[in-house]
């Protein structure tokens, strides 16, 4: 019996990055999508990489979530199951995405989340933990138009079974990846490292309140001190939930913890600028979302996720909210400036201590 496609649920930049890759090497893929124009034009034309790491085409099959058929009302039918399958959504689609393709997974299958957030949390309680793998990603791409995808830059990309164990199959995934993403690894810690990117995407939230780049507005002098500040207030969170951070392309947890010296967070903030400064990916996904796409963000499943922690553990976040609350502005209409990330940094206390109760 021949093995089921890898099934990628989430054509965009994503999945649609390692379904080319994984098409490549001559895996057999088969990409899902909830955009008809998407699903087209990959299916007539192929799905194009571009970028200044490579560009390819490669000829694939893509279908809307409803292509891939369901059980029968009488029950005399089932849909066929696929034994991996990647989810590749937005953040705020894992709910729905997750009941769509339940009944696709295989028995001993299992869903690896290839998103931003705790989605993992999710999605193990509707196909179960055991049936759930950690995927933490940093590379930068995006959509340009149907069936072209631009991949603008390398980064951090980390698996892990949820309760840490290095199983056989977690070896399998990473040889995967790393078909990939060459210095891809598998790790026993993996919320430390979904961690680690709330904290890093809470800057990005930051940067994506103007219209400037990602690197202009990290090494801005003028707004460092309420980068900084947004930053240790995640990691006081983590911090308070006895969760320890893994780092990444340039960020360094230790940097924003309270006892952080000014040098090491500046420090950590020049590497995080050097290393998007390698990338053409100018501006985040949150911006795009905004400027470009105009449609809600991830904020209230990345952010708004710490917040409610940070509630939980009575932890003062009045940054992060603020981010959130200028990012629901924009969302309605606000124009993306510098006066949204000068709202924030006027929150900023001469001396914070962060991880104070409120």
């Amino acid at each position: 019996m021949n093995p089921s496609p890898i099934l990628v649920w989430g054509a965009g930049a994503m999945g649609g990055t390692l379904a080319a890759y994984w098409i490549r090497a001559g895996l057999d893929v088969l990409l899902v999508d909830n955009n008809p124009a998407h699903v087209a034009a990959i299916n007539q034309q192929g799905l194009r990489i571009s970028g200044p790491i490579e560009e390819f085409v490669v000829p694939a099959r893509a279908v809307l979530p409803e292509q891939l058929g369901s059980p029968s009302a009488a029950g005399n039918a089932s849909p066929q199951q696929y034994q991996r399958i990647f989810l590749c959504t937005k953040a705020q689609h894992t709910e729905a995405a997750c009941r769509s393709l339940a009944p696709h997974l295989a028995e001993h299958g299992e869903v690896i989340s290839v998103q931003n957030g705790l989605n993992e949390l999710i999605i193990a309680n509707i196909v179960g933990e055991s049936r759930t793998i950690g995927c933490f990603i940093n590379f930068g791409a995006d959509i340009l138009e149907p069936g072209h995808i631009h991949y603008a830059g390398r980064g951090a990309v980390v698996i892990g079974e949820l309760q840490g164990a290095l199983t056989p199959r977690l070896a399998d995934i990473l040889h995967l990846m790393q078909r990939f993403e060459p210095n891809a690894l598998q790790t026993e810690h993996i919320f430390s490292y979904l961690w680690g990117k709330l904290g890093y995407g809470a800057l990005l939230f930051g940067t994506a309140l103007t219209n400037a780049s990602i690197v202009d507005v990290l090494a801005h002098p003028d707004y460092r001190n309420v980068l900084i500040a947004i930053g240790k207030e995640v990691c006081a969170v983590a911090a308070a939930a006895n969760i320890p951070l893994e780092g990444f392309n340039g960020f360094h947890p230790p940097a924003f913890s309270a006892q952080a010296t000014t040098e090491q967070s500046h420090a950590s903030m020049d590497a995080m600028v050097a290393f998007n400064q390698r990338s053409a990916k100018t501006h985040s996904g949150i911006w795009r979302d905004l400027a470009i796409h105009k449609r809600k963000t991830e904020v209230d499943q990345q952010l708004g996720v710490i917040v409610q922690e940070a509630e939980r553990l009575g932890i003062a976040t009045p940054l992060l909210q603020a981010v959130i609350s200028g990012i629901h502005q924009i969302e309605q209409g606000t124009p993306l400036s510098w006066a949204n990330l000068d709202r924030v940094a006027a929150l900023v206390p001469p001396v914070a201590h962060y991880g104070s109760k409120e």
